[in-house]
């Protein structure tokens, strides 16, 4: 059976987990982490995506991340290429480091975020990488350490986290604590390490309860969340790509849009792939950035080498453009 496409959607929360592979070893130590943290931290402030909860096993690491200007697909083939390529080169291996697919799941924030926090944040004492909580606090490898102050970096996330718990920090943080001790004796959460409606409901125990009360709550093992909120990711993505091929078979393409663009900032088509930084061009750059990653579903890395700009002039582009279409009622097309 050929695997689903991913969904994603600026704004959405995904739990990542990508092991190695046949169950070897992607850190041999501290240094590696390190690489790895240096990595992701560039990449997620690049993106401006967000990082809530993070934990590094020796065989596999968990994320949880919301969607910023880049697609998480995107910012994962970065993350874990450039990191496979030096771990390889620094341990003098060949070959593929991780599984061929890293999970991804598409998670109901208001529901499953803080579950999510915790259960990640407890995976180096589920590992037994550490024995108890007050090591938890101080271990450098997980993101329960930024969030109680014990290690500081700038890319992950821990105001939204605690202001889930309180107004003051050291309100907050105390209360975190004891949530996350509280799920210590929880042990490992199958509902929480994928979608599907069994994992979603709780159990089989919960599903054959609504079986039983001839409830039934559309599912998908890409998804963690109520029926309707699968139900609604679902129908969004398949509007997302719709739109996506009928504008395909309208013919619309980078050349289609830049014409569009063109005409709406009144300036020539070729204008807008010449360099410079000129008000108007800039925002007809930006306009043809949104709509192609936008409304085609072309990639940022394409739009990046077509336009020679950086991947993150691409991501301000974009958010630039939307803007600009949003203020000015801009549509590429009307349907």
């Amino acid at each position: 059976m050929p695997r689903k496409a991913r969904i994603d959607a600026p704004g959405a929360l995904h739990h990542i987990i990508a092991r190695g592979i046949e169950g070897g070893k992607i850190f041999q130590d501290n240094a590696d982490r390190n690489n790895f943290l240096g990595r992701l931290g560039g990449i997620l402030q690049e993106t401006e995506t967000l990082c809530f909860a993070w934990a590094l096993i020796p065989n596999h690491f968990h994320l949880l991340l919301k969607t910023g200007l880049v697609p998480i697909a995107t910012l994962m083939r970065r993350l874990l290429t450039g990191y496979a390529v030096s771990f390889n080169r620094r341990h003098r291996r060949f070959g593929h480091l991780f599984q061929n697919r890293y999970k991804s799941i598409l998670c109901q924030e208001e529901t499953y975020l803080l579950e999510l926090v915790r259960y990640i944040h407890l995976n180096p004492i589920r590992a037994k990488i550490v024995k108890d909580i007050q090591s938890l606090d101080k271990y450098p490898y997980s993101g329960h350490s930024v969030i109680m102050g014990r290690i500081h970096n700038d890319w992950q996330d821990i105001e939204w986290v605690l202001t889930l718990f309180g107004k003051r920090v050291s309100v907050a943080r105390r209360k975190y604590r004891v949530f996350v001790e509280k799920g210590i004796s929880l042990g490992k959460r199958n509902d929480l390490t994928g979608g599907g409606l069994i994992r979603s409901s709780g159990g089989w125990a919960a599903v054959r309860a609504m079986r039983n009360a001839k409830e039934f709550q559309k599912s998908d093992e890409r998804i963690l969340g109520s029926g309707n909120f699968v139900e609604r990711v679902l129908s969004e993505a398949q509007e997302q790509m719709e739109r996506k091929y009928m504008l395909s078979a309208k013919g619309y393409d980078l050349d289609t849009i830049a014409l569009k663009v063109a005409d709406l900032m009144e300036l020539e088509a070729l204008e807008i792939w010449a360099p410079g930084k000129e008000r108007r061009r800039v925002q007809a750059r930006s306009l043809l950035c949104y709509w192609a990653v936008r409304e085609l579903g072309i990639s940022m890395a394409e739009l990046s080498r077509e336009l020679k700009l950086s991947l993150s002039g691409i991501s301000l582009s974009v958010k630039r453009g939307e803007k600009i279409a949003r203020d000015n009622g801009y549509e590429l097309v009307a349907l």
